[in-house]
């Protein structure tokens, strides 16, 4: 498990063609706890994306530091996008086995049990046209557990399922995370999403993004599947803290 330590004093795009340069990120400090499982809330186009892919290095343009578990030491980090990326002319397994050029027999049946749990085993030898926009994001949630790694980056990974496919993926997230617990990162603008997912949530405010406000998550995990006590707490989050409501 890993801690994140976030000091972000300015990340902006540079001018191109007739747009103006856009400062992103500003004056953004964050630290997380190893083994946290947190959920990051804002607007669309408030950079949340920009965060998690500065985060997985894929973006080193920015004024700061971002320091990943200890210094000098390489972290294993898992990416979960928004699209799942799967290629098309490889099965459901060989997707996930990409991952791990140098596959092991204990990796093969880790991946094993990954599709068992995600209810894909029966699936792994199909190709991903055959499989639903659901099945394909449950794929990628696989391919990045597969490394297990010290920190998992997710991008509204259930963005544009339906609400019952959801609720299925995200208890299935849920029972993955459960078995080997690391620090999470999990990009949304539903805040019941957030709520049924989160040990914390941190609220982000329109460009340039900055943190507006933590608030820990303080139902048990068992009770997450109660969406009456889910929607209880949204509701009194709403009440308490008004400024959230324009970011949902």
């Amino acid at each position: 498990m890993t801690d994140i330590h976030i000091d972000i004093t300015q990340k902006t795009y540079a001018a191109k063609g007739t747009a103006k340069a856009h400062l992103a990120i500003e004056n953004f400090k964050l630290s997380l706890e190893s083994g946290q499982f947190v959920c990051l809330v804002g607007s669309s186009g408030c950079g949340k994306t920009t965060l998690l892919n500065s985060i997985a290095g894929l973006d080193t343009d920015f004024v700061g530091d971002i320091i990943v578990g200890q210094q000098h030491i390489s972290p294993k980090i898992g990416y979960v996008f928004q699209n799942p990326r799967l290629l098309p002319w490889r099965t459901v397994r060989e997707n996930i086995e990409l991952a791990l050029p140098k596959l092991t027999q204990e990796q093969a049946g880790f991946i094993d049990n990954l599709l068992y749990i995600m209810q894909l085993d029966k699936v792994q030898n199909v190709y991903p046209e055959r499989l639903s926009l659901g099945m394909s994001r449950r794929v990628a949630i696989i391919r990045a557990f597969a490394i297990n790694p010290d920190v998992l980056l997710m991008d509204e990974p259930f963005v544009s399922l339906d609400p019952p496919t959801a609720r299925q993926v995200r208890s299935l997230l849920q029972q993955l995370w459960q078995q080997r617990p690391h620090t999470v990162l999990f990009v949304t603008h539903d805040l019941r999403e957030a709520i049924a997912l989160a040990d914390k949530l941190i609220f982000l405010s329109p460009p340039p993004m900055q943190i507006i406000s933590q608030i820990p998550v303080p139902l048990a995990r068992h009770q997450r599947e109660d969406e009456t006590l889910i929607e209880d707490f949204r509701q009194q989050l709403l009440s308490n803290y008004p400024e959230i409501t324009q970011l949902l």
